[in-house]
């Protein structure tokens, strides 16, 4: 499906806030690259897709009421075994169940283990004044207790991509810090553009958060994606 099409599908059912995968399918069409990810609907179909994708996979509660997955028992990470994710996939739902009792309940993704890198994050949210601003910054956890963040209106410019990585404090951890490898900063001022593009052709979008980001030298991949909309007029 392209992005309209995922984005009517979703309002066709009442709902403003996209799953993981949703998320992904319509960031993935913005030209940024996501962490391949498939929804199992059984314990048995986890197992299923964790050896096509190979071991160790991570899961997830793929629901559009639940935002913070991991609070709410709803990740289970490293699975190494089909036990252990049958196991896993049964305590997500369990936990889910009994914390959000009246939540809609997709499935769980499955994903593999991205290769680890440093975390950062670009997020979208809508001003009532300036209307949409970018957001950039490590992330990780380390966007709430640190919030150390820079932002910009849309639509960004190359410059303003470059500023906004380089007005972060942590940017030393960005340029190699103690012997780390350097990440691919200008690979992130192209995140950056890609992102406000996205957000100007689809003013749908009220709020986007990609977080982590898992940037290499040699790219960046986005492990995890929410997307809400506006509400329909």
């Amino acid at each position: 499906m392209n992005a309209s099409e995922i984005i009517d599908k979703v309002r066709s059912e009442g709902r403003t806030i996209l799953t993981e995968i949703e998320s992904k399918q319509l960031i993935k069409q913005a030209g940024i690259s996501v962490s391949d990810t498939r929804l199992a609907i059984s314990g048995e179909e986890a197992i299923s897709i964790s050896k096509q994708f190979g071991f160790p996979v991570v899961l997830k509660i793929a629901s559009p009421d639940v935002v913070h997955k991991s609070d709410a028992g709803g990740v289970k990470v490293g699975l190494k075994t089909s036990k252990q994710v049958g196991k896993a996939y049964d305590s997500i739902l369990g936990a889910i169940r009994q914390k959000y009792p009246q939540a809609m309940i997709q499935g769980v993704s499955v994903q593999k283990i991205a290769r680890p890198g440093v975390e950062v994050i670009i997020g979208m949210s809508k001003d009532a004044q300036f209307g949409p601003v970018l957001m950039f910054g490590l992330g990780g956890i380390l966007v709430e207790i640190l919030k150390d963040v820079s932002f910009r209106i849309v639509p960004l410019t190359k410059r303003d991509a470059g500023e906004m990585i380089k007005e972060i404090k942590g940017y030393p951890l960005l340029q190699g810090y103690r012997g780390q490898e350097p990440v691919d900063v200008l690979n992130l001022e192209e995140l950056l553009l890609k992102v406000s593009d996205f957000v100007e052709q689809n003013p749908v979008v009220k709020e986007l958060d990609l977080n982590p980001i898992f940037a290499y030298s040699n790219g960046a991949i986005a492990v995890d994606a929410r997307v809400v909309l506006e509400e329909s007029s």
